[in-house]
């Protein structure tokens, strides 16, 4: 009997703003999991968000959520998920959700300030600052970009940061010299990787996006069984 293949679960539910790109990006995860050796569900159902099918995924990745999405019950399985070694992946607007739970802020590692307007989708340099991650290995070190850019409001300090972004080569940049736009961290129990990029469509279509989050997800998805014996009550 084959071992049953490995399962991601796709979140994009929003409360807030809504892009348009969330289905495209969807589309990019599934043709991922098509060529990687996964399945992948994607749901706008909150109530997915409970201990017996949490179970099932490797990882969870957040598509351009907006605003209060999950409500307690629902917030708790995701932290005993990822206290049971779960992983998560945040793409764009996933800092732009649960502003009321600090558990989740940590976890994604930075909430949603502001970005520039008119337009809000510019041109910048990204810097690779760290390229002994398997999401940024072999990049070159810096990269231009077209897309809609953060500023954060807070930033967990426990980041390892991928990649940030010269704020001098774009207007309305608030973060200064160390504004980060992709990074991953370890996190109760599980982790966690997310980027900045994916407003645009175009984004999804990038040969170098594609690299990024295949190998973002792969970090996320956990090498062994999860334990829920973790998990905190």
């Amino acid at each position: 009997r084959q071992a049953q293949q490995p399962r991601v679960l796709v979140f994009s539910k929003t409360a807030g703003f809504r892009h348009s790109s969330i289905e495209t990006g969807i589309a990019l995860v599934k043709k991922i999991g098509a060529e990687q050796g996964f399945a992948v569900d994607a749901t706008e159902d909150a109530s997915a968000f409970n201990d017996a099918n949490l179970r099932k995924y490797r990882a969870v990745v957040f598509m351009s959520t907006t605003g209060d999405i999950l409500n307690d019950t629902q917030q708790d399985a995701l932290e005993r998920y990822i206290q049971a070694g779960g992983g998560w992946v945040g793409v764009h607007s996933a800092t732009d959700t649960e502003y009321e739970w600090p558990w989740y802020g940590k976890l994604a590692g930075a909430w949603f300030k502001s970005h520039p307007l008119n337009p809000n989708v510019r041109k910048a340099t990204f810097r690779v600052r760290d390229k002994s991650h398997v999401s940024t290995q072999g990049f070159p070190n810096t990269i231009e970009r077209e897309d809609e850019f953060y500023n954060y409001k807070y930033i967990n300090p426990d980041i390892h940061v991928l990649i940030d972004i010269d704020e001098s080569t774009y207007q309305g940049g608030e973060n200064g010299a160390n504004h980060p736009m992709s990074w991953y961290h370890e996190f109760d129990g599980g982790r966690a990787w997310y980027t900045n990029m994916g407003h645009t469509d175009e984004t999804f279509s990038d040969p170098l996006f594609l690299r990024h989050l295949t190998a973002g997800i792969r970090y996320a998805m956990v090498k062994a069984a999860l334990d829920y014996k973790r998990s905190r009550p």
